[in-house]
């Protein structure tokens, strides 16, 4: 499990002016929820690019006030303007206290209907689950070594790990094999040819 380093300092007036202030200082306030009250503090943008700005799930260990928690994201505020990050929401974690979290799904194996000339379309990247700290996982497995061309993988197929429940739907698509056009139109020439065959030995 990967983690990221963020330092923060502690905030002392909560109100929307003082917000304001910080972001024109090039800070962005944030809270820590999950530790008795809330946790108010600021935090430098390229602290949480890492775990902002990318497909992967990262934990962050946050420092604020003399004290470190492991924390995951729960929350981002962007500007609609300039797309800046205005806020962040952080839940602190503890063992044995139960999180939903989204987490990448990576395929292994190689697919035949993929080395027949198929191309894997991926429909979803990302799944939810819901588990406690101790059985966090940074993302989830599929394997597609039986999928053939115009076969569909779906959530329910994810390897099942100790502790980990995926609470996204199981009949869910992930990924499919397309048939290229190509393979189509031989296909369909290849069965009027076999029809006309038969016909033909009759």
């Amino acid at each position: 499990m990967q983690t990221v380093q963020v330092s923060g300092d502690v905030r002392q007036n909560l109100g929307k002016k003082d917000s304001k202030a910080a972001r024109r200082e090039g800070l962005v306030p944030a809270v820590l929820y999950g530790v008795g009250d809330p946790v108010h503090f600021t935090i430098k943008p390229l602290d949480v690019r890492g775990l902002v700005y990318t497909p992967e799930f990262k934990l962050a260990e946050l420092s604020v006030d003399g004290k470190t928690y492991k924390a995951i994201i729960k929350d981002t505020q962007f500007h609609p303007v300039t797309d800046d990050l205005v806020h962040v929401d952080f839940l602190a974690l503890q063992d044995g206290h139960p999180i939903k979290v989204t987490v990448p799904v990576t395929f292994e194996g190689t697919s035949p209907g993929v080395r027949s000339g198929g191309k894997l379309q991926v429909s979803v990247r990302r799944v939810k689950i819901k588990t406690t700290p101790e059985n966090l996982v940074d993302h989830v497995k599929l394997n597609i070594s039986d999928l053939q061309l115009g076969q569909a993988i779906r959530v329910r197929d994810i390897a099942p790990l100790e502790g980990v429940e995926i609470m996204n739907p199981g009949g869910t698509p992930i990924a499919t094999v397309e048939v290229p056009r190509a393979l189509r139109s031989a296909a369909t020439a290849e069965k009027k040819a076999a029809e006309k065959a038969a016909k033909e030995a009759k």
